[in-house]
C-alpha cells in the first residue's frame, strides 16, 4: 500500500493528466459525444480528490479509484472505435487510463 504523502502526490498528478485530456477534448469539436461524455465525467469525478484524500479513509480513496478506472476503461474504449481522433487526444486519454490503471494496481 502507498502512503498517505504517495497517493496524494498521485492523486494530485491524476487530476492534473485528466484536466489536460479534457482540455485536449474540449478542443477537438469533431470528437464523438461518447467519449466527450467519458472525459466530462472523468473531470466532473476529479473535482472531489481533495475531499475524499483528506477522509484519509483509504476504502473511499479505493473506490473512487475503481470508479474513475471504470470512467477510463470507457473513454480509452471509445477513443479506440472513433476515427480520425487527433494524436493529442488519443495520448491524453491513454495517458489518463494508464494512470488510473496504475494506482488502482497500487491501491489493492
Amino acid at each position: 500500500m502507498l502512503q498517505a504523502s504517495e497517493i496524494q502526490k498521485r492523486f494530485t498528478h491524476l487530476e492534473q493528466t485528466i484536466e489536460k485530456a479534457s482540455q485536449a477534448c474540449h478542443a477537438d469539436a469533431t470528437l464523438p459525444k461518447e467519449l466527450m461524455d467519458c472525459v466530462d465525467q472523468l473531470d466532473k469525478k476529479s473535482e472531489g480528490a481533495k475531499k475524499i484524500m483528506e477522509s484519509k479513509d483509504e476504502n473511499r480513496m479505493r473506490q473512487w479509484i475503481d470508479d474513475l478506472e471504470q470512467v477510463g476503461d470507457r473513454a480509452e474504449q471509445a477513443c479506440q472505435r472513433a476515427t480520425n481522433v487527433d494524436a493529442k487526444v488519443k495520448s491524453a486519454v491513454t495517458s489518463v487510463h494508464a494512470e488510473l490503471s496504475d494506482l488502482k494496481k497500487q491501491l489493492h
